[in-house]
């Protein structure tokens, strides 16, 4: 079953459960087929174990879930399959961030405007390392076009600017101090 989600192939997925195979069974690392399958963005496999009921909010050793990894990955269309399973958008990472920072982090414009649109992610969540989406974005990005349109997105969805890091620098000082013009003329507005 393991194998079969790795590979993206639904169809010994499908024979393993016949046979007998937990939906949820766990590797030596806690990872479930369908974590296996969202790492890998292998949607067909996805589906079928959704559809058999498989958890979308199973932790593995490293605090990961399928629905966090989305974030990670950046794939709409597998938080679009997660998303009737209810996963719980309020459990955290091993850096205590919820989906949307690392995935402002990376870039990911579209997932980070689909998650925030249809789910109920705090956009301010505050992670271990005292920082938000929007900081990760400005801190972590690499302040081009992706990046800027991140923190637009971000902010129309009522992202508090003021919000700063654990020295008390905001996002605006960030970008400022990084040459990110763009992105400082959006966070000075």
């Amino acid at each position: 079953m393991l194998r079969a989600a790795t590979r993206g192939d639904a169809d010994a997925a499908a024979l393993a459960v016949r046979a007998g195979a937990p939906v949820d069974v766990r590797d030596a690392r806690r990872r479930t087929p369908l974590l296996l399958a969202v790492i890998d963005d292998r949607l067909e496999v996805a589906d079928l174990l959704a559809r058999l009921g498989a958890d979308p909010d199973a932790v593995d050793v490293q605090q990961d879930t399928p629905w966090l990894v989305t974030g990670v990955t950046g794939s709409v269309a597998m938080g679009q399959l997660l998303l009737p399973l209810d996963p719980d958008v309020t459990l955290r990472n091993r850096y205590g961030g919820v989906s949307i920072i690392p995935a402002s982090e990376r870039g990911h414009v579209a997932y980070v405007r689909w998650a925030l649109q249809h789910t109920a992610v705090d956009v301010d969540h505050v992670n271990d390392l005292g920082w938000t989406a929007l900081l990760e974005a400005v801190v972590l990005g690499e302040g081009t076009e992706r990046w800027q349109r991140i923190v637009a997105i971000l902010l129309e969805q009522g992202a508090d600017r003021s919000i700063p890091d654990r020295d008390g620098v905001t996002a605006l000082a960030h970008a400022r101090a990084r040459g990110y013009d763009e992105i400082a003329a959006l966070l000075a507005r």
